[in-house]
């Protein structure tokens, strides 16, 4: 029976490698996508809400201008939005059109 010795710097190095490679999927699918403010549904927003929300899936309301959600790049500013300014997705948070 043949046994191998395998050392601690080789095992921290494999998993640091493990781990930066798959990181490189999230930030590549990262890179291809937009916050798009005041598009997201009541509690469907990806993060950042406002005052008295903490993050995902925290949105007081509709459209809620200060809310984002991740959207292909370029189509943000293309995508309806009830409470935008410009009836349209906002690349920045916006406060929402009086009725």
């Amino acid at each position: 029976m043949t046994q191998s010795t395998v050392t601690m710097p080789t095992v921290a190095l494999a998993l640091a490698l493990g781990a930066a490679f798959t990181s490189l999927p999230a930030a590549a699918a990262a890179s291809d996508k937009e916050k798009c403010y005041g598009i997201a549904l009541k509690g469907k927003n990806d993060c950042a809400a406002g005052p008295g929300t903490t993050c995902a899936g925290t949105s007081k309301v509709d459209y809620q201008g200060d809310a984002w959600t991740y959207t292909p790049k370029g189509t943000c500013e293309k995508t309806a939005s009830k409470t935008s300014p410009t009836g349209h997705g906002q690349l920045e948070a916006f406060s929402p059109k009086k009725s």
